[in-house]
């Protein structure tokens, strides 16, 4: 019997993530969510998991892509960069660890000025190498690491993960 190459996204929607430093909110406007800081000159780094598909195990999910979408308003930022890392789940007696795995960004946002604009942005990062993934013993994690400017907004809408599951 041969194998199917089937397409999987999950979605990680903005509830689901979290953001180390700033004031967040978390709002609807026109029923559409998303997680909103409040206007500030510092830093913040945005953790996104990245969910294992519940038959990973079993038929394996090859990890592809990273869709990210937020928006810049008001002013843009001083700088974003995002990155994938992959962690190694410890033993007993040890400590978890996290290696970032090397990945590009699409033509819209691979240099700097376009990632920190006021505009909507739909940014996705490409892993070099894709992966398979099953959770066990290993998962995966996306960091945005922002720095704003007194007056940028940034609303974080949620991540779109692209598997290729084999069958």
């Amino acid at each position: 019997m041969g194998y199917v190459d089937e397409d999987l996204y999950l979605f990680v929607p903005p509830q689901a993530v979290a953001h180390s430093a700033g004031t967040w909110t978390l709002a609807v406007a026109s029923n559409v969510w998303s997680t909103n800081r409040t206007a500030a000159d510092a830093t913040w780094v945005t953790y996104v998991p990245v969910p294992v598909p519940a038959k990973a195990k079993d038929v394996g999910a090859k990890l592809l892509d990273i869709t990210v979408m937020f928006s810049v308003a008001t002013g843009a930022l001083d700088s974003l960069a995002a990155a994938i890392y992959k962690d190694t789940l410890a033993a007993d007696g040890t400590l978890n660890t996290a290696a970032s795995v090397t990945t590009t960004y699409d033509t819209g946002h691979d240099s700097a000025a376009e990632r920190i604009d006021i505009d909507e942005h739909r940014m996705t990062l490409t892993l070099s190498t894709p992966v398979f993934i099953d959770g066990d013993g290993e998962t995966y994690h996306l960091e945005i690491s922002g720095d704003a400017a007194a007056n940028s907004v940034f609303k974080f809408f949620g991540a779109l993960v692209h598997y290729r599951l084999r069958a």
